[in-house]
């Protein structure tokens, strides 16, 4: 089940069927780990390939635009080309005395070489598709800086197919650390101009449907007060739904019921996974100051003071303020209210507090800010504004 994209889905399939100028053919979606990304492309794909469309899926990386050039696009045109994948040509000829007894000689050669330019290799394979009622889907997952020469060629390319009338769609993913400085790069008006969407949490009504389904599918039942706190677990994060709804599952083994018992047994090891699989990398990503202050906000039960987290920083409330816009930009937090802060993963404050690095830095008072962080805080100190007032830290 994929809970809660329903929208997206019914949008994109809207997009194909309008046929060209619709402009859910451009698509972009940002959403952090787990949030569903690959997982919604996948889906997206499937509903093109119902479709009769061709799809070519790919992960932004240097050299990934030549891969689709030299090897997706002319195998897909050998598979849909109606003369197949070879042709056969006349290379020579010879004749008997007289005329009598010739003959040609012929040898097969590919109909595609795998030297086409991606732009010619697109427009061919969206001419045969279109033969066929059907378009070319362009899928890239991973969206960062490190492809974004190879990303901006991809982009001209499916930018020329528009301009031709050509049945091309075009839809990226990726962490929105990593697409907004793709997005404020030179040549990347395509992308700027894509639809675009950012997957947030699944609606408590999606997680509950998404949990009892497979369980009732699976010949079980779960009571409610039970799914209403294997929901609640998730906080609407579509890998910790998936994560908890299998481990409950999976506790509840041999009995017919997934209980309270098995959803808290579930929720366990859910978290114990996010925490390898999403937290771990999560902030491996941030700097030594950006983690002190995550590290600050796990001491609280719920949502953090800013003032506090500086107090316990040992830093000034400007200072503080930079970070917490960098942590808010790089979604790790989020503001519920004026003057607090609360983590925007599910489960982070209890990994950072079972951390025992963490754990270590939570109950050693902090130092003086050492060279490094001094020198890290005046790269980030903001410029201030001559006879303007200095912005309120807390807010």
């Amino acid at each position: 089940m994929l809970a809660g994209r329903e929208e997206i889905l019914g949008d994109f399939e809207v997009a194909l069927e309008e046929g060209l100028g619709s402009p859910g053919r451009a698509a972009l979606f940002t959403g952090l780990r787990g949030s569903g990304k690959t997982v919604l492309l996948n889906a997206l794909e499937g509903r093109a390939h119902e479709r009769g469309w061709a799809v070519i899926s790919v992960t932004t990386r240097p050299g990934v635009a030549g891969e689709i050039a030299q090897t997706q696009i002319p195998a897909l045109l050998a598979q849909h080309h109606p003369g197949g994948a070879t042709e056969s040509v006349v290379t020579g000829g010879n004749a008997s005395v007289a005329g009598f007894g010739g003959g040609l000689t012929r040898e097969q050669r590919d109909r595609f070489p795998v030297e086409a330019s991606l732009r010619s290799g697109l427009t061919a394979l969206a001419d045969v598709m279109a033969a066929r009622d059907a378009g070319v889907l362009i899928t890239v997952d991973e969206l960062g800086t490190d492809g974004a020469r190879d990303l901006q060629e991809i982009t001209q390319v499916v930018q020329h197919c528009f301009r031709e009338g050509r049945e091309v769609a075009f839809v990226a993913a990726g962490l929105p650390s990593q697409v907004s400085p793709l997005l404020s790069a030179p040549g990347t008006t395509f992308l700027r101009r894509a639809e675009q969407a950012h997957l947030g949490q699944v609606s408590d009504a999606d997680v509950a449907a998404a949990i009892r389904g497979p369980i009732v599918h699976g010949a079980k039942t779960i009571p409610d007060e039970a799914l209403r706190a294997a929901a609640r677990a998730t906080q609407g994060y579509p890998f910790m739904v998936q994560l908890v709804g299998y481990h409950s599952w999976r506790a509840a083994r041999g009995v017919d019921t997934v209980t309270a018992e098995h959803v808290e047994e579930g929720v366990q090891a859910a978290a114990r996974r996010v925490g390898r699989l999403v937290h771990e990398p999560a902030l491996s990503e941030l700097s030594g100051i950006d983690r002190s202050f995550l590290t600050a906000m796990a001491r609280d039960e719920g949502p953090s003071r800013v003032r506090d987290v500086a107090d316990r920083l040992g830093v000034g409330g400007s200072y503080a303020s930079v970070y917490r816009a960098r942590l808010i930009n790089a979604e790790m937090i989020y503001a519920p209210g004026w003057g607090v802060v609360d983590f925007t993963l599910p489960s982070m404050r209890e990994y950072l507090r079972e951390h025992a690095v963490t754990e270590l830095a939570m109950d050693t008072p902090r130092p003086r800010l050492a060279a490094s962080e001094e020198t890290e805080r005046r790269h980030d100190w903001p410029s201030p504004t001559p006879g303007q007032p200095p912005p309120d830290p807390y807010q």
